[in-house]
């Protein structure tokens, strides 16, 4: 039982240590990853070449999947191209199985020690990151020989040999389990090593073996399947070709098992690497002979999901990229990109909201009120998307950024009730009544909208740039426009005490719309705050004085 126990825990730390490797490559080149694969669709070849280097350092296919498929639906890689990488991907990942199948162990304490090291210098920095990599693969190369010692010990007893004698090869069987314990594993470099060193250790026969490379084939590309499930049309269709194309090699490799384990182990000597060679060997002839069906599967696959007819509004690229969430300096990257999209959306308000006051325009009244929605709707995207994002491997300015983005989005949603209320009031008391500001009353109204609209486009500028000298300007606004609405107010006292007509009719809406706009002010010029306590120029209160509290 101990020996059995400690085959599962080698297995698991097998899975875990391909985990660490995986995220911790995408958390430190993550960027300079995806610019590399956007990069190459100049042809198939250079498509399938960067597959293989990009898949050898994340050593995940399922990975590269993800991040070309996001590619392929933000419209910056053709689908065939997109194909052509994934081709290249199985390729690096078998590379990796090749190299992992080697004895490697002596390394493992040397990553271990190292990357332990960097870890706990710099936990949140780049040199951390490459401890964690650095842990991941001593992790690995540690598993691997223990999977080989337990497994050794394990076939000794009794019991165990009279089932491995058992043990009839059923192709179909093998494969099937090949792929569930890919998917389960989410890795299936862990379930061919794994495979190798049971090979090794005579655990399951070279034919079981060889079935099980194959399902580990197929089951990376059922994750990639179900990881997308819930994504859009244009992500999901990466996914679906590459499994037509694993699918079909698995038929047409199928039958030449036999011949391989006529040739192939006598030539080779152990039983480990006429595991991986069958790997290495499935995956690049798959690939030469499927390199020039990419756009036939492409075509195919974009006939059984087609891409929706959108509209002008949901056709709109969303920046929220799933499979930047594994790259936090990306992910803050796309959060931003959607908040500034939001502030577009609630500019727009603040623009039309002016229009309804002009000119009494009930459908643009509607049309505004339902554009508040999609504010609340994308405050809510970008706060759930945030909240996915690793806080631990956020460095000390992503990690300001994080707050930041949250904090503008809470202001841009907050902006956008308040204009939809100012919207329905407009509807209740201006236009149903039919009653009109009066022309000075107007005049103020228009100043303070324009005054606005420009701070409103500062703040967009604070918020992206985070220039100080626009965070100073913006918040100096606030002070003006502060200034302006009691000014404004008191003009408006004055024009009912001469007893101005209209000024009486629309005396509370103005003074309310007035009292509005302030406050829609105070939300952007918040903005600026975190930028000016960052440099350390906010005052800590507005009291010239400490107030004295009455002992009495």
């Amino acid at each position: 039982m101990t020996h059995l126990l400690n085959l599962l825990a080698a297995i698991a730390l097998l899975v875990w240590g391909t985990h660490l490797v995986r995220t911790g490559i995408l958390r430190v080149f993550g960027a300079n990853l995806r610019n590399l694969l956007a990069k190459s669709t100049a042809n198939r070849v250079a498509a399938v070449l960067s597959g293989i280097g990009v898949t050898a350092l994340v050593q995940s296919s399922t990975a590269t999947a993800l991040i070309v498929s996001s590619f392929v639906g933000q419209g910056l890689m053709s689908l065939p191209s997109a194909l052509a990488v994934m081709l290249g991907a199985d390729i690096g990942t078998s590379l990796m199985a090749v190299l992992f199948s080697r004895d490697l162990s002596w390394l493992s304490p040397l990553f271990i020690l190292v990357g332990v090291v960097f870890f706990i210098l710099r936990p949140s920095s780049g040199v951390g990151r490459v401890g964690r990599v650095l842990i991941g693969l001593g992790l690995m190369l540690l598993a691997l020989k223990l999977v080989t010692q337990s497994a050794n010990i394990l076939t000794q007893a009794p019991v165990v040999k009279e089932l491995l004698a058992s043990l009839t090869s059923d192709l179909l069987l093998e494969i099937f389990v090949g792929t569930v314990l890919a998917v389960l594993s989410y890795s299936s470099l862990a379930v061919v090593l794994l495979t190798a060193a049971f090979a090794l250790s005579h655990v399951i026969p070279m034919e079981v073996a060889l079935g099980l490379v194959l399902g580990a084939n197929l089951g990376s590309g059922l994750l990639a399947l179900l990881t997308t499930l819930k994504a859009n049309v244009e992500t999901r269709q990466v996914p679906l070709g590459n499994f037509v194309f694993k699918a079909l090699g698995v038929a047409l490799a199928a039958p030449f098992i036999g011949l391989w384990l006529q040739h192939v182990p006598k030539v080779l000597g152990d039983l480990a690497t006429p595991v991986v060679l069958f790997h290495l060997t499935f995956n690049v002839v798959m690939g030469g002979l499927f390199i020039g069906l990419t756009g036939r599967i492409a075509h195919w696959v974009a006939l059984v999901l087609p891409k929706p007819v959108k509209s002008t509004v949901a056709g709109r690229q969303r920046h929220l990229d799933a499979t930047a969430l594994s790259t936090p300096s990306l992910a803050i990257s796309c959060a931003v990109r959607e908040a500034m999209h939001q502030a577009d959306v609630v500019e727009a308000m603040l623009l039309g909201a002016m229009n309804v006051i002009r000119h009494n325009d009930r459908t643009l009244a509607a049309e505004l009120r339902q554009m508040d929605d999609t504010v609340d709707e994308l405050y809510s995207d970008i706060k759930y998307y945030l909240t996915k994002i690793s806080r631990e491997a956020l460095e000390e300015n992503e990690a300001r950024r994080w707050t930041d983005i949250i904090s503008f989005t809470i202001n841009m949603e907050q902006i956008g009730d308040i204009i939809e209320r100012v919207i329905q009031d407009i509807e209740d008391k201006k236009i149903t009544p039919g009653r009109e500001f009066s022309e000075a009353g107007m005049r103020e109204i228009c100043e303070l909208h324009a005054r606005l609209v420009d701070n409103l486009r500062l703040g967009m500028s604070v918020f992206l740039n985070g220039t100080l000298r626009d965070a100073q300007k913006l918040l100096e606004e606030k002070t003006r426009f502060r200034d302006l609405e009691r000014q404004y107010a008191a003009s408006h006292l004055d024009r009912l005490a001469v007893n101005t007509v209209q000024s009486i009719e629309t005396s509370s809406l103005h003074l309310d719309l007035i009292s509005d706009l302030k406050r829609i002010n105070s939300h952007i010029c918040s903005i600026a705050y975190p930028i000016l306590d960052s440099a350390g120029v906010l005052a800590p209160n507005r009291l010239r004085q400490p107030a004295l509290l009455d002992e009495r």
